[in-house]
């Protein structure tokens, strides 16, 4: 399956806890259509001490959302928009911001 969310892409929370807020996407989990976003989606851990050099505690860590849950945000016109592929003549496919229809690689190409 083709996914339209990337690693280092900046994404909108669409429904949750922390519906609204932006962050990157940390890591992506294809097969199980998820992704971890840094700082949204935290919950609190309950770790053990596996060494006696480890402390034992609560901890934070992020946790996966299912990529419904999350639309991209264009680095051009800073709107949550849908994601186009845009077919060049040469075989190449590009991500395209449904907004303005700019690429949604980055500013600087």
């Amino acid at each position: 399956m083709l996914l339209k969310v990337k690693k280092g892409d900046t994404v909108q929370m669409l429904a949750g806890k922390d519906r609204g807020k932006r962050g990157l996407v940390a890591r992506v989990f294809p097969r199980a259509d998820r992704l971890i976003v840094d700082g949204l989606n935290i919950v609190k851990k309950h770790r053990r001490a596996r060494k006696s050099t480890a402390p034992s505690g609560i901890i934070a860590v992020a946790a996966p959302v299912p990529i419904a849950r999350v639309m991209v945000v264009c680095p051009h016109c800073s709107k949550p928009t849908r994601v186009a592929m845009r077919i060049e003549s040469d075989g190449s496919r590009h991500r395209i911001c449904k907004h303005c229809h700019e690429s949604l690689a980055g500013k600087e190409s």
